[in-house]
């Protein structure tokens, strides 16, 4: 998903865009890991949204990224996040996100 936040994009679609970023980090994450269940806890969010001037809703929109985690780990779901408007991102990009994971050894 391309475009700004407060622009282009609505909330909702901004949500949406987070929501397919946790996705694919889980599709990446099974990848990497083999199983899913090797996962001990979400640690920590960085949520990065591409924001017109007078857009404050950030948080609304990485939540669509949080509330997944939630959905698929549960308590090992809840983690820390930081949701941050920015100017621009690679591609025209609307949102990217940093994922820390602990893991089972």
């Amino acid at each position: 998903m391309t475009g700004k936040l407060g622009g282009n994009v609505t909330i909702e679609q901004g949500y949406e865009g987070a929501r397919q970023t946790a996705i694919n980090q889980l599709s990446v994450l099974k990848e990497m890991l083999g199983d899913l269940n090797k996962v001990k806890r979400i640690v920590k969010v960085l949520g990065l949204v591409n924001s017109s001037p007078n857009f404050i809703e950030q948080p609304k929109v990485v939540n669509g990224f949080s509330d997944l985690m939630v959905d698929v780990f549960g308590e090992k779901g809840k983690h820390a996040r930081a949701a941050i408007g920015v100017n621009s991102l690679p591609r025209g990009q609307a949102v990217e996100i940093e994922l820390v994971v602990e893991v089972y050894d």
